[in-house]
């Protein structure tokens, strides 16, 4: 018996620490460092990491174009922190909304020497974190991290933080029958991610049965669209479309995936939001803020649908992507049933934009 972290347990303990302005150390083969969240970072803890040596801010090459800075390393660049630069001038680079505010920030000088894989690593975590994609990064020796670790900081290998990691099983942990207003006939199911984040919901609807194509609906949550009615989109009526659709047939499943403004994170997507007011489209918005166009990870859907003894779905969708990602983690989409509807003279560019760049077929 051990009371040892596994992997993942560190992993969502870094993301955790990062969210309340604690530093993190990682590790290669190569060496160590030091990262901190540059949203979240304190005076405090910032004099603690340059008292360990030179820091960079890590930043994404999305979010280096627009500042003009080299992104030496492809996906990302490390611009040496000035010495004079302060929790001001941090945040003002990391957050593309202060863009106005304070047009000036450069010019920035970029490391190209060494390995980036710690800093690539920090920048995963603060995405995973839902903070902005930015981090304070300090080199250490691997003693001095793990002398830090001993100490109560938390230690993770820069391999356990990839861009794009498996998601992994999800666990049912309750199921209870909800009568709602397109059945009565509904149970909802609740499923969690054996890393701990966040849960996911599946609205079964009667009876699906399982040796055939299920009716789905793989369902981003959208607190603006969802619950507040915005029109600023068309999430709240793609899910009551749905699941009247759904209600209609006497059977099928809407998935309820926790993956806000496009995996960002409900924060994120109000910044986001900031730049369109000025007149950003969707897209642009997300690269200015340093992430790409849909952070998403449909495998969560499948894994769910699989969970539930589905082999084959009737995709209600718009979007490509998730059909491709459901055929790529082995289900078979039968038919893909297009969900227009929400079109407003608010949301007509939005619309425009997700049919234009990310494929849509609207």
């Amino acid at each position: 018996m051990t009371f040892a972290l596994t992997t993942r347990e560190r992993l969502a303990r870094a993301r955790s620490d990062l969210r309340m302005g604690v530093p993190v150390a990682i590790t290669d083969e190569a060496g160590a460092a030091l990262a901190l969240a540059a949203e979240t970072a304190t005076a405090e803890r910032l004099d603690d990491l340059r008292a360990e040596g030179a820091v960079d801010l890590a930043l994404t090459a999305r979010r280096a174009e627009t500042l003009k800075a080299r992104a030496y390393d492809g996906d990302l660049a490390r611009v040496a922190l000035p010495r004079d630069a302060g929790l001001d001038w941090i945040r003002a680079t990391a957050d593309p909304s202060a863009d106005l505010a304070w047009p000036m920030k450069g010019p920035f000088v970029s490391r190209r020497e060494g390995s980036a894989a710690l800093h690539r690593a920090a920048i995963t975590i603060c995405k995973q974190a839902h903070l902005l994609p930015a981090a304070l990064v300090v080199p250490v020796a691997p003693e001095r991290a793990a002398a830090l670790a001993a100490g109560g900081l938390g230690m993770i290998e820069a391999s356990a933080a990839p861009a794009r990691a498996d998601p992994g099983p999800l666990a049912e942990i309750a199921s209870a029958r909800v009568p709602l207003a397109v059945s009565e006939a509904s149970r909802v199911r609740v499923f969690r991610p054996l890393d701990g984040a966040e849960e996911h919901y599946a609205i079964e609807i009667g009876a699906p049965d399982r040796a055939r194509p299920v009716l789905c609906r793989l369902h981003s949550a959208c607190f603006t669209g969802d619950l507040a009615g915005s029109l600023k989109c068309d999430c709240g009526p793609q899910l009551q479309a749905a699941l009247a659709q759904i209600g209609a047939e006497g059977a099928g499943v809407l998935l309820y995936l926790n993956q806000e403004g496009r995996g960002i994170g409900l924060a994120n997507k109000m910044r986001a939001y900031s730049l369109q007011d000025q007149g950003f489209d969707t897209v642009e918005a997300n690269h200015r803020l340093g992430f790409e166009d849909d952070e998403r990870d449909f495998r969560l859907g499948a894994r769910i649908l699989q969970a539930m003894g589905f082999s084959a779905v009737r995709l209600m969708t718009n979007n490509p992507a998730k059909v491709a990602m459901m055929r790529a983690c082995g289900l078979d989409v039968a038919e893909r049933a297009p969900l227009r509807v929400g079109r407003t003279r608010f949301n007509a560019g939005y619309l425009d934009t997700k049919a234009a760049k990310s494929g849509h077929l609207l």
